[in-house]
C-alpha cells in the first residue's frame, strides 16, 4: 500500500479539530435563527397579550442565545486557527528542506513559493471557504423545515438550491484555468524580480534595467490580464448568486402569503417572515462559496504544488549515526555532473587521501575542479563511482551530523544576512574561542575586535556591507571553524589580495598541522607549496595524481614537449 502524501497526512491529523469545529458550526448556525424566532414569538404572544414579563423574558433568552453564539463562533475560530498553526508547523520543516533539497537535487529555484503555498493552506483554515462550507449542513437543515412548513415551500427552495450549485459549477469552470494560469504567472515574474535583484549591481553597470523591466512588465501583464479575465467570470457568477438569494428570499415571502390567503400555511402570518428567512439560509453557504471561489483554487494550487515537491523530495530514511571522521578521503571511479540533472563533468576520477594531507586541484576552467569540490561535500550524489570519508559514502551522510565536521568554502562566496560571528559560527550557538579561532587562522580577528560591534557587526543581506576580500574571509573562517576534520576549499584566493594570500596559505598550513584532510582548487604558489599531492584535471578526466612534486614536474616537462612540437611546427 502507499503511504499517504504529507500533505494529505498533515490535514488528516487535523480531524479531531475540525470536527470540533463542525459542530461549532452547526450549533452557531442554528442560533442565527434566534432573531426571527424571537421576531415570530414577540408578535405571536406580547403584541396580543401585552405582557411585559413575557416580553423580558423572550428578550433575556434571545440575548443569551445570541451570547452563545457569539462564543461558538469565536471557539470555532480559535479552533480552526490553532488547527492551522498545527498543520503549519507539522510541514514548516520538511518544506524548508525540500526547497532546498530540490535545487540542490533537482536545480529548481523555487525560492519562497513553497512557503508561500504553506501559508495560502494555513490561511484556508480561518478562511471564508471552510467556513461555508461548516456551515452547509444548517442549509440543509433550513431546507427541512421548510418541508416541514410547507412542501411547497420546501421544492421552491430546492429548485433554487439546485439552480445556486448550477452557478458554483459554472464558476468554478471559467475561472479555475485563468486563475491557475494567473497564479503560475505571477510566481515566474516574482521569481524573475528576485533573480534580478541578487544581480543588481551587474544590471545596473552594464544598463540592462529597461530591458529586464520590459521582460519583467510582460510576465507582470499577463498574470494580471489573467486575473481580470477570471475576477470577471466571479463577479457574473457572483452577482448571479446573490440576486438569486435575495429572489428566493422574495420568491417564498410572496408564496407564503399565496398560501396563507389559501389557508394552506400552517402558523399564520409569522410563517411568512420564517419560511423567508429560512429561504436566505438555504442559498447562504453556496452564496459564500461563489464568492471565496479564488480562495479555494489558490489552496487547491497550493496544495497539488506541495504535495508534488514532496512528493518528489521525500524525506530521508533515519541513518545510524556515525563517529566523527578523522579524515581518511577515498574517491572511487567517481563520475559527476556540474548540476543537478545536468551531463557529466567528471569521469572517472579516483584518488585517496590521509588525515592531515592536502592535495592541490589545477587544472583549466571548465575541468571539473568545482564539480569535484561538490561531490566532496555530498551535494548531491553521483551519477557512478562515490566519495567515502573513513568508509562512509559523504552523499548518504547525515548533513546535520556531518557538517560540524567538513569545512567547505564554495568558489561563490555566499554570506547570509546576520552578524560577522554568526556567519562565521554557521548559525549555531556560538563557541567564543573556537570563533576567535577561525578569525585568527584568517587573519580576521583584529580587525573585527576594532570595529564598533565586533563580531556583533551586521553584514547585510549576502554580506553586501563588506568588501570582496573580506567576504572571502569571513567565509574562508566559517569554513575552519570548529576544527573540522575535512575542508573542501575552491578557488579560496579569488577575491584576497597579498595580505589575504598570505594568511590563506597559514591556515592551510595550520589546518594540515591539527590533522585535518584538505582539498584546495587553486593555482596559487603559496598554497601548492603546503601541499602534499596534487590532482590535474582536464576536460573533466584525471590527467595525473601524486606526490606533487612528481605531478608539477611531469607537467612541466609536458608543457616543454609541447612548446618543442609547436616551435617545430
Amino acid at each position: 500500500m502507499t503511504a499517504p502524501a504529507e500533505v494529505a497526512l498533515a490535514l488528516a491529523r487535523r480531524t479531531p479539530a475540525l470536527r470540533r469545529a463542525f459542530v461549532f458550526s452547526v450549533l452557531a448556525g442554528v442560533l442565527v435563527l434566534v432573531p426571527t424566532v424571537y421576531m415570530f414569538e414577540v408578535y405571536g404572544r406580547v403584541v396580543d397579550s401585552r405582557n411585559t414579563m413575557t416580553l423580558a423574558m423572550l428578550t433575556l433568552m434571545a440575548l443569551l442565545a445570541l451570547a452563545v453564539m457569539e462564543v461558538l463562533e469565536w471557539v470555532r475560530s480559535e479552533t480552526l486557527r490553532e488547527a492551522g498553526s498545527a498543520f503549519d508547523a507539522q510541514l514548516a520543516p520538511r518544506v524548508f528542506e525540500a526547497t532546498q533539497s530540490a535545487y540542490l537535487k533537482k536545480g529548481l529555484t523555487l525560492g519562497t513559493q513553497p512557503l508561500a503555498d504553506l501559508r495560502t493552506l494555513r490561511d484556508t483554515f480561518h478562511g471564508g471557504a471552510l467556513a461555508a462550507a461548516l456551515e452547509s449542513p444548517v442549509a440543509l437543515v433550513a431546507l427541512v423545515a421548510l418541508f416541514l412548513i410547507q412542501p411547497v415551500l420546501g421544492w421552491v427552495a430546492l429548485a433554487l438550491a439546485l439552480v445556486q450549485a448550477l452557478i458554483s459549477w459554472l464558476n468554478e469552470r471559467s475561472t479555475a484555468e485563468p486563475l491557475a494560469r494567473a497564479n503560475q504567472a505571477d510566481i515566474q515574474a516574482r521569481t524573475y524580480v528576485d533573480g534580478t535583484l541578487r544581480h543588481a549591481e551587474v544590471v545596473a553597470a552594464l544598463g540592462m534595467a529597461p530591458d529586464l523591466q520590459a521582460r519583467w512588465l510582460r510576465l507582470h501583464r499577463e498574470a494580471m490580464a489573467l486575473q481580470a479575465r477570471a475576477s470577471d467570470n466571479a463577479g457574473l457568477y457572483q452577482a448571479l448568486g446573490r440576486g438569486l438569494q435575495t429572489t428566493l428570499s422574495s420568491a417564498l415571502l410572496g408564496l407564503g402569503a399565496w398560501l396563507l390567503l389559501r389557508d394552506e400555511l400552517p402558523g399564520g402570518g409569522g410563517m411568512l417572515i420564517v419560511s423567508s428567512v429560512l429561504g436566505a439560509r438555504v442559498l447562504s453557504p453556496l452564496v459564500q462559496l461563489v464568492s471565496q471561489w479564488r480562495q479555494v483554487v489558490q489552496a487547491r494550487l497550493a496544495w497539488q504544488r506541495l504535495s508534488d515537491l514532496l512528493e518528489r523530495l521525500p524525506a530521508g530514511a533515519p541513518s545510524m549515526s556515525l563517529p566523527a571522521p578523522r579524515g581518511h578521503v577515498a574517491v572511487e571511479g567517481l563520475t559527476a555532473s556540474a548540476s543537478a540533472g545536468g551531463p557529466p563533468m567528471l569521469r572517472q576520477i579516483s584518488f585517496s587521501l590521509q588525515p592531515g594531507e592536502v592535495i592541490a586541484v589545477i587544472g583549466p576552467s571548465a575541468s571539473g575542479k568545482t564539480t569535484l569540490a561538490r561531490m566532496l561535500v555530498g551535494l548531491w550524489p553521483p551519477l557512478a563511482g562515490n566519495v567515502r570519508l573513513d568508509g562512509a559514502d559523504v552523499s548518504a551522510w547525515n548533513k546535520e551530523e556531518l557538517g560540524p565536521h567538513l569545512g567547505y568554502l564554495p568558489q561563490s562566496v555566499e554570506l547570509l544576512a546576520g552578524t560577522l560571528g554568526e556567519n562565521i559560527a554557521r548559525f549555531g550557538e556560538p563557541d567564543a574561542g573556537a570563533l576567535q579561532e577561525a578569525a585568527r587562522a584568517v587573519g580576521l580577528h583584529d580587525w573585527i575586535t576594532a570595529l564598533p560591534q565586533g563580531y556583533d557587526t551586521p553584514v547585510g543581506d549576502e554580506g553586501v556591507m563588506l568588501s570582496g576580500g573580506q567576504r572571502q574571509r569571513v567565509a574562508l573562517a566559517r569554513a575552519l571553524y570548529g576544527a573540522p576534520a575535512f575542508v573542501v576549499l575552491d578557488e579560496p584566493n579569488a577575491s584576497l589580495d597579498e595580505a589575504g594570500n598570505q594568511a590563506l596559505g597559514q591556515a592551510i598550513a595550520h589546518t594540515k598541522a591539527r590533522g585535518a584532510t584538505v582539498v584546495v582548487m587553486t593555482h596559487l604558489p603559496g598554497v601548492l607549496a603546503v601541499a602534499d599531492k596534487a590532482l590535474v584535471l582536464f576536460g573533466g578526466a584525471q590527467r595525473a595524481f601524486g606526490p606533487r612534486d612528481e605531478v608539477l614536474a611531469a607537467l612541466q616537462k609536458a608543457n616543454q614537449n609541447n612548446n618543442s612540437v609547436a616551435t617545430a611546427t
